[in-house]
């Protein structure tokens, strides 16, 4: 007779896990779906409790609450997330929080026009967490091997027409850090490179986006799942000698 598959505690005990930073829309909402398709755990991170009317199978028990833009909540959510794990091992890590601060009018906001209490909540949230995550729980990702990727964006090479001054800086300063992160956590066996998004098309477009697609090679907006994917592989076997690079994803408008 054969054995029943493992339920609840005991299944999670043997499937590799996800932990995602910023999966309640776009980029991540697609990542969630993509991995859970793909017969992966995912523990989410919000500053906002788990919502009741999510179908999300996992709920809250793989959900964790914590204000990235808080040291002190990221710092004490690790012990959290930690004692989810329960196995001890953490296959990825994908940091693809971030905010993107507008003037009240909705305009950019240059480095004349912010103000240094939103360039330390930008920085906090699209830099330091990703650190401070990734440290965290160094030993769980040693322990599977696993992988790590940043969420970048195109933002961070260019002055960008809707993306503000601290937004694109600290993209910049979370590819450079890409790098290091590479340099220092390859001997663990663990990998590290980040991903750049250029115009995706998600609920949250700021107002003129759709017209940069007339100068983007490929002519058209590109698709969380198509981000999505992408993450996929730089946190599965098929991309195991891959560290320390940053993949753009715009359908050429780098270049």
């Amino acid at each position: 007779m054969s054995e029943k598959p493992p339920e609840g505690d005991a299944m999670n005990q043997d499937r590799r896990t996800l932990l995602l930073t910023g999966a309640s829309r776009g980029i991540g909402h697609a990542t969630v779906k993509h991995f859970s398709a793909a017969g992966w755990r995912v523990l989410s991170c919000s500053r906002h409790p788990f919502p009741e009317d999510c179908p999300w199978e996992a709920g809250e028990e793989d959900h964790v609450q914590v204000d990235l833009s808080d040291p002190n909540s990221t710092i004490a959510a690790v012990e959290e997330i930690r004692e989810r794990l329960g196995n001890g091992r953490l296959e990825a890590l994908v940091n693809n929080a971030g905010v993107s601060p507008k003037a009240d009018d909705g305009g950019r906001l240059d480095t004349l026009s912010t103000d240094l209490r939103v360039w330390g909540k930008v920085f906090h949230v699209n830099f330091f967490a990703s650190i401070v995550l990734a440290r965290g729980l160094r030993d769980e990702l040693q322990a599977a091997q696993g992988a790590i990727v940043n969420v970048t964006s195109i933002a961070g090479a260019r002055v960008h027409p809707f993306a503000g001054a601290a937004y694109a800086t600290s993209k910049a300063a979370l590819a450079a850090l890409t790098r290091e992160m590479a340099h220092d956590f390859g001997p663990l066996g663990v990998r590290v490179n980040a991903i750049a998004p250029g115009e995706i098309e998600t609920d949250i477009l700021s107002p003129g986006t759709e017209e940069l697609a007339e100068d983007i090679p490929l002519r058209r907006l590109g698709q969380p799942e198509e981000v999505a994917r992408t993450i996929y592989f730089l946190c599965t076997r098929e991309s195991s000698y891959v560290s320390g690079v940053e993949v753009e994803i715009n359908g050429g408008q780098h270049v």
